[in-house]
């Protein structure tokens, strides 16, 4: 094969695929785009905002990225995942000593049962079971309330970091694409200064079938 059809041939190939990568890479960063903006929208329909440096209590102010986004609007993934991890998530390590919404399940319902057969027996406890009823659901309450808003910030963070990814994902493909181009070029340059009649891998003269002596015992 001539020298200068094979570089046609790979510089052809390398500008489709530069052609490629760059079509890739403008989807992801599309993509990447798209999350960001859908999770910014979203986060700030809820009109949430970090306490003020002023405002924080001591457990608050060891949570170093609650300290650095006080006083902010919620507005970010990672704003997000601080929210929900060092701040719901604090209160609600100190909200029925940690327990979960399904866990405060258990003692609601035995409360229940106790305050109904109390009810029926008119015992003289009904009102103090009645007041520990009204607290654990209280808690529970709070608790549900707590954790639904903590998974709804975390879906949010999650969201994002696809559109973190994506991103960089997409600046991968511009530079592969960027190298393809440059390297097709090269081919370009390189196909337009080779002589016609240079050749790629061509035998060198003398070793064809026509030309070997054949060996004498």
């Amino acid at each position: 094969m001539k020298r200068k059809t094979l570089d046609l041939v790979v510089s052809v190939g390398g500008l489709l695929l530069a052609g490629l990568l760059l079509i890739a890479g403008l989807v992801l960063t599309s993509n990447a785009n798209f999350a960001e903006n859908y999770v910014t929208d979203q986060l700030s329909q809820q009109n949430i905002s970090f306490k003020p440096a002023a405002e924080l209590t001591e457990e608050e102010k060891a949570q170093p990225c609650v300290v650095e986004y006080a006083g902010q609007r919620l507005t970010t993934g990672k704003q997000a995942e601080c929210y929900a991890n060092n701040f719901i998530g604090l209160h609600l390590k100190s909200t029925a000593g940690g327990q979960t919404y399904a866990e405060l399940g258990v003692p609601q319902a035995q409360l229940r049962t106790q305050v109904a057969e109390a009810q029926q027996a008119n015992a003289p406890n009904l009102a103090d079971l009645q007041a520990q009823l009204a607290e654990v659901t209280q808690q529970r309450e709070t608790v549900f309330k707590g954790e639904t808003l903590r998974g709804l910030l975390l879906t949010s963070y999650g969201f994002s970091e696809f559109g973190t990814k994506a991103a960089q994902f997409a600046t991968v493909a511009y530079l592969a694409a960027a190298a393809m181009l440059i390297l097709a070029l090269l081919g370009l340059i390189h196909s337009v200064v080779t002589p016609k009649t240079a050749t790629f891998a061509a035998p060198e003269s003398g070793t064809s079938g026509k030309d070997r002596t054949p060996s004498h015992v």
